[in-house]
């Protein structure tokens, strides 16, 4: 059966096309006032003193690794149960995963393995705030400045989200969004460094132009960069969309609402609590945990039967260090026994903003049916 209920949407409206059609009436397509405007209006959104805006999430991973100062041969540390991007980002700049296992109550990095991971090698700390609960920043931020670490924020899956009070993005050196379209705000294709360090901002914004100085002429480059800039039109596309963010995770918290009145008190699950008590969840994902029974190929099928039904759902996440593209490339494992038994036990179901009542009813029964 064809999928009749996706597993993400981007929720576009007329506000939304006009301004990007707007865009295409103007003469500046790239690095013009669009943009300026979006980095303004973010830096302010997340309370921080600069924000770059670039083409992806990955790239602003990339940059913040450049901007922290990771050199061939560092360590960080990372966790396994994350979008491949995190490790990739931390290769590119030649420095060497350590994958560390995660806490079970919020999937994150677990700090006390962070504390035995650290070696003289390692300089950098990635705390992704996984599906949008964020990390245990704090425990994280004294580890890192016992050894005198940077601490790089992937909030790509976490726009909204607070941790005592602050955002996500807003705590450590510096911090990554990511606009693809199944996040809470998308711009098409794009992502945002955030820092309230000045020279820090000032360098990523060279390195996404090619290495060019905002001074220099547009041939002279003062170090090796990378075309990671973003368009006009995505700029435009993501003002609207932050205008919209209030709104955006009122809608998402609720639809996670449904989903936990509809799936909570089956044995068989169990369910990501609607609230935490250090800050505010920003929802970009509905997951749920199957029973120790189910791991693995039980899991998998409990997936085809819900895609045989037209639903979509996903395996979040596949982790990165049983993955082929990190057999043969230098890297280091801590004991990953959470990841792996979690890795092998969740699933996503279907979430967007305008999700009706009655697709998360057909996707509850479809998913009970499948448990039995």
């Amino acid at each position: 059966m064809p999928i009749k209920i996706p597993l993400s949407a981007p929720d576009i409206g007329e506000d939304e096309i006009a301004a990007v059609t707007a865009v295409l009436r103007t003469p500046r397509l790239s690095l013009g006032e669009k943009l300026v405007e979006f980095e303004s209006k973010f830096a302010s959104y997340v309370d921080c003193a600069h924000a770059v805006a670039v083409s992806s999430g990955t790239a602003a991973l990339h940059l913040a690794g450049l901007v922290a100062g990771l050199q061939p041969g560092d360590e960080v540390i990372v966790p396994s149960f994350t979008f491949i991007a995190v490790a990739n980002a931390v290769r590119y700049a030649g420095a060497i995963p350590v994958f560390v296992d995660i806490e079970p109550q919020n999937l994150n990095l677990a700090p006390v393995a962070v504390e035995a991971a650290v070696t003289e090698k390692t300089r950098a700390i990635i705390a992704v705030h996984t599906f949008g609960v964020p990390a245990s920043m704090d425990e994280l931020l004294k580890i890192a400045q016992r050894h005198n670490l940077r601490v790089i924020e992937d909030a790509c899956e976490a726009i909204g989200a607070e941790y005592r009070g602050r955002k996500a993005g807003s705590l450590g050196d510096v911090g990554v969004f990511g606009f693809y379209p199944n996040k809470q705000i998308t711009t098409g294709e794009g992502g945002m460094l955030v820092t309230n360090d000045a020279k820090m901002a000032e360098h990523a914004r060279m390195l996404r132009n090619q290495g060019r100085s905002a001074s220099g002429e547009w041939f002279e480059h003062e170090e090796l960069g990378y075309n990671y800039r973003i368009s006009e039109i995505n700029c435009a596309l993501g003002i609207v969309q932050l205008a919209r963010i209030k709104e955006i995770l009122a809608q998402r918290a609720a639809v996670a609402a449904m989903y936990d009145q509809r799936l909570r008190g089956i044995a068989d699950l169990q369910l990501r609590p609607l609230e935490i008590a250090q800050g505010k969840i920003s929802w970009f994902v509905y997951v749920v945990q199957l029973a120790e029974r189910f791991r693995g190929a039980g899991r998998d099928r409990v997936a085809t039967l819900l895609t045989e039904r037209g639903i979509a759902c996903g395996r979040y996440f596949a982790p990165i260090h049983l993955q082929r593209a990190y057999q043969n490339v230098p890297h280091r494992c801590m004991d990953l026994a959470v990841t792996e038994s979690i890795a092998e036990r969740t699933l996503a179901l279907p979430f967007f903003n305008r999700i009706t009542p009655e697709q998360v009813d057909e996707v509850c029964s479809a998913l009970k049916d499948a448990l039995a």
